[in-house]
């Protein structure tokens, strides 16, 4: 057996290699999602996970070298999904069952219901996963309206066709850029850009329930299209005072108006908007090793009471501040 450790959240694209079963379930779990896993010859096991060293996301490569099946349960949290590289994998989810191979179609999977999937031998995958309000916030950026329960993903997607190339491509550059020596891991506002194109991008290719109304386009300017105005212009200029008083007079509308809007179109008042745009500033800077203490950092995005910065930070990434610091920091 070989294998090799890393931290939960690495900052630098991780290696890592085992024909250990127990451990590769272990280093798939950390990085992915809890699972049960089976194979059909211990024997010819060789798992290679390839983590980027992305933001928001999560990005790698996966492969097993052998027959697998993976056993999870409802995500709750997360969206996932699987562009073959090379082989088929067949997934069941939901009462659906759909097979996928390399270039031809790939697999979306909700975070409602439990989900089972077997890999051929020569399977590898882009396995990407999408913290779940971050992608149901994007699709409120983009329709003005807050998705109603969840996005209900057709569980097979092609990739023959123009929007499926371009998103394997999207991946395909995201990925080797976050894993190049001086690529878009190290330009930490360029990254965030990307990553919320390759969303929008997922969320044009993938049939659901809210493909129809993406495709229309920007609506007429209502209320809902001025909070989502409102929502871009917090995402452009995160370090400005934004006061309530002061956004409801960039959108037009009273106070009381731009408060509903925003529980209506993001499921969230005004305040918590600005402060989840600020936390990802914050997330960012320090993924990035910017220069510097959490507590510095935290105070120039406007967090000045650290336990309950730190609380925040979790519930929004899963981790301490500290622990994304300190991976993005080499060891001195």
């Amino acid at each position: 057996m070989s294998t090799e450790r890393h931290p939960a959240q690495p900052q630098s694209p991780l290696c890592f290699r085992t024909t250990d079963l127990d451990v590769a379930r272990a280093q798939v779990t950390k990085t992915f999602a809890e699972h049960q896993m089976s194979v059909g010859d211990r024997s010819t096991l060789e798992c290679r996970l390839d983590l980027a060293p992305s933001g928001r996301l999560t990005l790698a490569r996966l492969g097993y070298g052998t027959d697998v099946t993976i056993l999870g349960p409802p995500m709750r949290s997360v969206y996932h999904v699987n562009l073959p590289i090379s082989g088929t994998s067949t997934v069941q989810q939901g009462g659906s069952t759909r097979a996928s191979r390399a270039g031809r179609t790939g697999v979306a999977m909700g975070p409602s219901d439990p989900v089972t999937m077997w890999w051929s031998p020569d399977g590898v995958q882009y396995a990407i996963k999408l913290p779940r309000d971050l992608l149901e916030a994007q699709v409120a950026k983009l329709t003005g309206r807050p998705v109603d329960g969840s996005i209900r993903f057709a569980l097979e997607f092609d990739l023959t066709a123009s929007p499926g190339q371009a998103l394997g491509a999207t991946v395909g550059f995201l990925y080797a850029e976050l894993t190049r020596p001086g690529g878009l891991a190290a330009l930490p506002a360029v990254r965030h850009e990307l990553e919320s194109a390759l969303m929008t991008q997922l969320l044009m290719t993938v049939p659901s329930q809210i493909s129809a109304e993406l495709l229309r386009g920007r609506p007429a300017r209502t209320r809902r299209s001025k909070i989502r105005e409102v929502m871009e212009y917090i995402e452009e200029h995160p370090g400005r005072e934004l006061s309530t008083a002061d956004l409801a007079a960039l959108a037009g509308i009273s106070e009381r108006t731009l408060q509903a809007g925003f529980r209506d179109v993001a499921g969230m008042s005004p305040r918590a908007y600005v402060r989840g745009v600020r936390l990802d500033r914050v997330h960012l800077e320090l993924g990035s090793g910017a220069p510097g203490s959490v507590t510095d950092i935290a105070a120039r995005w406007g967090f000045f009471h650290p336990g309950r910065f730190a609380q925040q930070y979790r519930s929004r990434f899963g981790v301490l501040p500290s622990d994304t610091a300190r991976t993005a920091r080499p060891p001195e």
